[in-house]
């Protein structure tokens, strides 16, 4: 997720937010991925009406989310930063739709992520996230 946009500083946070931000932004790798999720992370995605529980499904959904959501216009608008925990705002564009969301993290004391929250909005980008996601999980599953 390259977007060359962002409207916040991409350094300076706590620790976790940080570890987040570098991940997000650089490393887009399973294997950094993992490092900063707990074993037992909720994962809250706005399109299905379960929490996801486990790290296994967590990094599905995430880095699914990577690959449908992390064009080159991805780019964090505003940060809240509580240290363990902190939300951020996000836009991108995905075929002419606008997506605005936020993701709203959690840390344990160990700097891991234990809970994980995705909202989104409009209802247009909703669905357009829906199918897309979709898709790429399937594709993901499949070994494509």
């Amino acid at each position: 997720m390259t977007g060359s946009g962002h409207t916040i500083a991409l350094s300076g946070w706590s620790p976790n937010t940080q570890a987040w931000l570098d991940w997000m932004l650089t490393d887009h790798s399973a294997q950094g991925l993992a490092k900063i999720l707990a074993e037992s992370v909720v994962f809250k995605s706005p399109v299905v009406h379960t929490p996801q529980e486990g790290k296994a499904i967590t990094m599905a959904y995430l880095l699914a989310a990577g690959e449908t959501l992390g064009n080159d216009s991805f780019r964090y608008t505003r940060v809240f930063d509580c240290g363990d925990r902190a939300v951020l705002e996000f836009e991108t564009m995905m075929d002419g739709i606008l997506v605005n969301g936020v993701d709203m993290m959690e840390w344990n004391t160990e700097g891991q992520i234990t809970d994980f929250k995705v909202m989104v909005r409009p209802l247009k980008a909703i669905q357009m996230v829906h199918a897309a996601m979709g898709a790429m999980l399937a594709k993901m599953k499949a070994g494509a």
